[in-house]
């Protein structure tokens, strides 16, 4: 349990697909921009490319009593800035009801032991909102670039 949270199961998303069109529309809510009706992105095909298990890309879900409540990727890139950095932490969302509450923090660490379980020695994020989480997960900070417009930390974690 993290302090303060709540307690919830974290397990890789290949053995939850029935979870997609929840964590689908969590995607298409909070970022409209990319994956609303206009946007670039396909929040479902993103999701599915996630539900896999011994290879990037690779999801991990939060489960609450059987709800999915927050939704986290280990990927191969993604901050243009640094391709040379592999691999990385990306696409976490909680559920808006469920933020606050250490949800974020726990789906962070599931990706930090996935990382381990594949041999990196090493994970990156970015991020333009949870610079605080990142720095209490002892991840540490390595340089600020613009990415989509956006300024994002980018943080790596050694394993």
């Amino acid at each position: 349990m993290s302090r303060g949270g709540v307690s919830v199961r974290v397990e890789r998303l290949a053995a939850h697909r029935e979870t997609l069109p929840v964590l689908q529309r969590m995607f298409e809510s909070e970022w409209p921009d990319y994956y609303g009706g206009d946007g670039p992105g396909d929040a479902a095909a993103d999701l599915a490319s996630f539900c896999r298990d011994d290879a990037l890309p690779l999801g991990v879900v939060a489960l609450l009593g059987g709800e999915a409540v927050g939704v986290a990727a280990l990927k191969d890139a993604s901050i243009d800035a640094y391709p040379q950095f592999s691999p990385w932490a990306a696409a976490a969302c909680v559920a808006s009801g469920w933020r606050g509450r250490g949800i974020g923090a726990q789906l962070i660490v599931a990706l930090e032991a996935q990382a381990m379980r594949l041999g990196y020695r090493a994970i990156y994020t970015g991020t333009a909102t949870a610079g605080s989480l990142m720095r209490r997960l002892g991840w540490e900070y390595l340089d600020t670039t613009p990415q989509h417009g956006v300024p994002v930390a980018v943080f790596r974690k050694r394993l």
